[in-house]
């Protein structure tokens, strides 16, 4: 080997060892930055022979499906589950006892002790003000349910905002990208901030992957739907102001096609969007109609029929505003009775009303009366409402609780559909979340910066550096004697 050969030799190492060394230096001061894939700068042989050094992105197509899988189905639970919580808290929380059903039960034990003692006013009152508190916790749940709704709906148009912007991100970074592949360039950083961005993008929505020529990738939803290709597709949506009962949210629109919500406790919603959809559309109008229910149940149990006809029933102790003066026997969905129904002020004091009425019938008037001798221990129509909340009555089984059942246990019943729901989302978010944070670990391991091991090349790399430094000195004292010689 010539002395000129020798030195080209070790110039060569020199520069390699450069770009090996800096390499190694973006790897540990990046060692902690989110998003971040390892590089190794590997060492090849170019088409004359010299050895030269190419930076490897050190990235792994397999476990970031599986990390972007498991993240946005860990996102969609979390998000149904947190909406759970929110209906939940509106009974009481686990005590449940701001619930109807609690309040039914003291509506039950006020009616059973005024029956008991029918001369004592202070009892009747007393039924009255429970039957207030029962129509108050109706009222309440129902407006707290739709402003669940209302806050669904408006998670869905922040997350549509954050989805479109996130698109436009996408196509600067994939243009970057595709750039620098074919143009033989760096596109490694471009490679991280695209990769960072699909993460961020699959906490909203299922997402897929695709890439071809040059690392240009197309995204698509898990139903097949595009997000990106070529160019970003627009994500619609149109907010709802405010929801009543039967107030139906607008749809998410992604290139045309309407997004499905997720269904079921343990969800199949992935990511936030869908989630929010399954909780705005399917489970709070569910149990507004169960609420509903409950409500028409109330106005026709006590309501009031002209002794001894057989003339249609019209409110008693319960009424709601868009009541026509004839109770909704029909075991049909009256949409957003629950957030109407009151108690008639005929029963109540501070309105010059008289709770008696309760015991004695004739809240709309003298033909309704049933203690018709004035007698202070009647006690029959108490006895009737005492007994109707144990006799089964017919409900809309479009509520999901079934078609006939007592009130109480109707009531019971919405409560336990809630509390399996719950049950199903609690076990399920945690077996999601602990997948999502074995799938993230697995990806994290694969393509993150180890310490160790980047410090470990650093000292390989200081010793290739010593060896081209003695070879350098060699040649130079060799270079040294010629000269003397000469």
């Amino acid at each position: 080997m010539s002395l000129s050969s020798t030195m080209n030799t070790a110039k060569s190492i020199l520069t390699n060892t450069s770009t090996q060394s800096q390499v190694v230096s973006k790897n540990i001061s990046n060692s902690q930055t989110q998003g971040y894939v390892q590089r190794d700068a590997t060492t090849i042989m170019n088409a004359n022979g010299d050895a030269t050094v190419v930076t490897v992105r050190n990235g792994d197509a397999i476990l970031q499906k599986q990390m972007l899988t498991a993240n946005s189905q860990s996102q969609g639970q979390t998000t149904l589950d947190d909406g759970l919580t929110q209906l939940n808290a509106l009974l009481g929380g686990n005590s449940y006892d701001l619930s109807p059903s609690s309040y039914m039960t003291k509506l039950v034990n006020a009616l059973q002790s005024y029956e008991a003692q029918p001369s004592q006013t202070s009892l009747a009152q007393s039924a009255v003000s429970a039957a207030q508190d029962l129509a108050n916790s109706l009222n309440t749940t129902s407006q707290g349910v739709q402003t669940v709704r209302a806050q669904a709906d408006a998670s869905i148009k922040s997350d549509v905002s954050k989805l479109n912007d996130l698109l436009s991100q996408f196509q600067t970074a994939n243009k970057a990208v595709v750039q620098a592949t074919a143009a033989g360039t760096d596109a490694n950083d471009a490679l991280d901030q695209r990769d960072k961005i699909v993460q961020d993008i699959s906490k909203i929505i299922g997402v897929s992957t695709v890439t071809r020529g040059n690392n240009d990738m197309a995204l698509y939803t898990n139903n097949g739907t595009v997000l990106f290709d070529k160019l970003p597709r627009t994500v619609t949506f149109t907010a709802t102001g405010g929801y009543g009962a039967g107030t139906t949210g607008n749809p998410v629109y992604i290139d045309g096609v309407p997004l499905k919500a997720g269904t079921g406790g343990n969800t199949t919603a992935q990511g936030s969007m869908e989630a929010n959809l399954q909780i705005r559309d399917d489970i709070a109008p569910q149990m507004q109609e169960q609420l509903d229910e409950q409500a028409r149940g109330l106005i026709n149990l006590f309501s009031e029929t002209p002794n001894g006809s057989t003339d249609d029933p019209v409110p008693g102790l319960f009424t709601y505003a868009d009541s026509d003066g004839s109770s909704p026997t029909d075991p049909t969905i009256v949409p957003g009775i629950a957030s109407e129904i009151t108690v008639n002020t005929a029963y109540v004091t501070a309105d010059n009303g008289d709770p008696t009425l309760l015991r004695d019938g004739g809240a709309n008037g003298d033909s309704y009366k049933w203690n018709t001798d004035g007698s202070s221990s009647y006690s029959t129509l108490l006895d009737k409402y005492v007994t109707a909340f144990d006799t089964s009555m017919d409900f809309d089984s479009s509520a999901g609780l079934g078609d006939s059942a007592t009130l109480t246990d109707y009531a019971s019943n919405s409560i336990a559909w809630l509390q399996q729901y719950r049950s199903t989302s609690d076990s399920a978010k945690e077996s999601k979340s602990a997948l999502s944070q074995r799938a993230t670990e697995a990806y994290q391991n694969k393509t993150g910066v180890n310490l160790d091991e980047e410090l470990s090349k650093m000292l390989d790399i200081e010793q290739s550096y010593k060896a081209s430094t003695k070879l350098i000195n060699a040649v130079d004292t060799m270079l040294q004697s010629l000269l003397e010689i000469a």
